[in-house]
């Protein structure tokens, strides 16, 4: 294929001898015009490896930059001590942590690391020593991250200890002392330690446990930690371990029938009781619940009806223990939502523009909470609500070039699958000026239980405002949100309908006048780059093309090589590749078994330092994929992870995709 020519080579193709004549002419006359073929191309970034994808021009990456350029505030914590917080935000391209002083004050930065802060950084401050911001990082840049302190009085970060840690840490109430998973031990199992970070030579292994574990909470006293064993996703059990001796005393039991996810747990002020965020209710309804702990029966503290969005972070008690600030799910938009425990009552909030808040924190000793909302016209900003007299204060004021006001709001659309099922979806149109059916690409979350809801699309909006491509986001079976039921229809052996969900939806936008049935690219990360691949292999008559990233595709491959502490938890959403019959069946529905199938152009995103799913699964799929003589585009970031890949690749990656189409759809 003529890299810059496709275009009006197609256009002026035809099977008469003298027209094929002008058609040379026409063809030499343009290659050797200024501004098309001799256009500057982009060259191969540092640390980023590309097979078969031909030169991209340099309006493309010049055109996806400006899309790029916008900030955004996530809340992290607030100061003990002052009414001053700290964010994650970013002025280049990687993010840092910042200090805001006062609600509108410029962001001071505090971290300069090269690959920035991961999204899970955690930084938290000591309750005893207003000095100490502890926060987790990994320099190599992959997910095993350690914890550093930030000195506030002198501006120095210091290494704490190569903790290995993926769940947040938890500070002791009296402070001092913090408590942290690590699989340091053998590479496997998550036991819990604690640390006086002030002194690392304090560190000390708390107990020893089997599978992953996450500290949830200190006791008011200082005598107990809250932890979570993370059985599954769907499973886990709370645990009450004792800081001096380790012994672990269940709070939620195995073998009753009922198996529950539970996350969040918070101590109450008093010790005596605790909360956490559970699917046990009626429809496995995301609530929370609370128990005494000397004999816990659980009781419902969210209202039947009122659903807890599970991806903000569940619920944060204020410090006093009087009041418990949520986010509830209202579908494709989410609330702040705040309950008075002494009346157990709702409170009544200032009215906020619809979006999705995130990132809740009370500030200490007061009744004003902070969090992050966004919106389909922003990323996020951090916002503040003073319980105690109803105001709402807005911290941060980030900037985009690009006005969002431009494009149509996003619709919530709904189509029937193979088994009767709905499943929806957020649908966002084109430009205006668009017209006729457009192409649609369909952008499949991972997870596989995440949520897509109506955000601002970023580097996204170049599709929508420039190449005239409708986008569509399915919430296919697994996702969250639906109830415990609908997240489980996609577990095991079941991992077949969440495909046929998205025949149903290649179906639905066959109906649909305003899209082009004929020009559908599936696109697909992680859980959802296995799902973009397997859709694409079993409707391949149906689709121009696949463009997926870090996606799995061998399943019984990929459950041997994930990361140790990972595969047992895989292993309850996948099944165990261990199993014959099981591992029978995962090969059925792995992508690389059925190579042969795709026939369709496909671009392949990869980083090298997966350590979820190893880069072997990207290049072992684009090898059979050249082999069977598909036009296959494989770009590889050496020195991404799995969680920073976005980030890394930045708007050469969102490029990547913008070229894919003008090669493969839009012409």
């Amino acid at each position: 294929m003529p890299y810059n020519v496709s275009l009006p080579a197609q256009v002026l193709l035809t099977p008469t001898s003298k027209m094929r004549h002008f058609v040379c002419a026409a063809l030499v006359a343009l290659l050797t015009s200024p501004g098309f073929a001799q256009e500057k191309t982009v060259p191969t970034p540092p640390n980023v490896k590309v097979e078969g994808m031909p030169p991209m021009p340099q309006s493309i990456l010049d055109g996806v930059a400006r899309y790029g350029q916008f900030r955004q505030a996530e809340m992290q914590a607030w100061h003990p001590a002052k009414r001053q917080i700290i964010i994650r935000t970013s002025f280049a391209q990687q993010p840092q942590l910042h200090s805001v002083e006062y609600p509108g004050a410029d962001r001071h930065q505090l971290t300069w690391y090269p690959s920035g802060v991961h999204s899970d950084v955690s930084p938290a401050f000591d309750p005893a020593n207003p000095s100490t911001l502890v926060f987790e990082y990994d320099p190599a840049g992959g997910e095993a991250r350690s914890l550093y302190m930030y000195d506030i009085a002198t501006g120095e970060t210091s290494l704490v200890t190569e903790s290995k840690t993926r769940y947040p840490f938890v500070w002791a109430r009296q402070g001092n002392w913090l408590v942290y998973d690590s699989f340091e031990r053998n590479g496997k199992d998550r036991d819990l330690y604690v640390v006086q970070p002030s002194d690392p030579k304090t560190k000390r292994l708390l107990s020893q446990f089997d599978g992953a574990w996450s500290p949830e909470d200190w006791a008011p006293d200082g005598s107990t930690v809250l932890a979570n064993e993370v059985f599954a996703n769907s499973e886990t059990y709370l645990w009450r371990v004792d800081v001096k001796t380790g012994q672990k005393t269940p709070i939620t039991r195995r073998g009753d029938g009922k198996p529950s996810a539970w996350f969040n747990a918070r101590f109450s002020n008093d010790g005596r009781q605790v909360y956490a965020l559970s699917d046990r209710g009626i429809g496995g309804q995301q609530r929370i619940w609370r128990c005494e702990v000397a004999a816990c029966a659980w009781t419902p503290v969210t209202a039947d009806g009122l659903a807890v969005d599970s991806i903000a972070g569940g619920f944060e008690l204020s410090s006093d223990g009087t009041l418990l600030a949520t986010v509830l799910d209202r579908g494709s938009n989410t609330e702040l939502y705040v309950i008075d425990l002494k009346n157990m009552r709702p409170v009544q909030l200032p009215e906020m523009q619809a979006g999705v808040v995130s990132q809740i924190h009370w500030r200490p000793r007061s009744h004003e909470v902070a969090f992050t909302m966004g919106s389909v016209r922003a990323q996020g900003d951090v916002y503040s609500v003073d319980v105690a007299n109803g105001s709402l204060t807005r911290w941060t004021f980030s900037e985009t070039t690009f006005n969002p006001e431009v494009l149509p709001r996003p619709q919530v659309v709904q189509w029937r699958t193979f088994d009767g099922r709905m499943i929806s979806g957020i649908l966002y149109k084109p430009a205006k000026r668009f017209t006729g059916p457009r192409p649609v690409m369909v952008s499949i979350h991972g997870g596989p239980s995440l949520r897509e809801r109506a955000v601002f699309r970023g580097r996204s909006n170049y599709l929508l405002n420039e190449l005239g491509v409708a986008i569509l986001y399915p919430n296919v079976r697994g996702s969250s949100g639906f109830g415990r039921e609908f997240e489980a229809l996609d577990d095991g052996n079941k991992r077949g309908g969440a495909v046929k969900d998205i025949g149903a939806l290649l179906d639905w936008i066959a109906q649909r006048p305003d899209l082009d049935r004929n020009r559908v690219v599936l696109i697909g990360v992680s859980y959802g780059g296995w799902l973009a691949l397997e859709a694409g292999i079993q409707y391949n008559d149906r689709i121009r093309g696949i463009i997926e990233g870090a996606g799995i595709t061998d399943f019984a491959t990929y459950l041997e090589g994930t990361e140790a502490s990972r595969q047992e938890n895989r292993r309850q959403e996948y099944g165990d590749e261990r199993d014959p019959e099981m591992r029978e069946y995962l090969k059925s529905i792995s992508p690389l078994t059925r190579a042969s199938e795709l026939k369709k152009p496909t671009l392949i995103l990869h980083p090298g330092k997966d350590a979820r799913v190893p880069v072997s699964q990207a290049q072992e799929l684009v090898a059979a994929l050249k082999a069977n003589n598909t036009n296959v585009w494989y770009v590889e970031f050496t020195e991404a992870n799995h969680d920073n890949l976005p980030v890394v690749g930045g708007s050469y990656l969102l490029s990547t995709w913008m070229w894919f189409f003008r090669n493969f759809v839009l012409n």
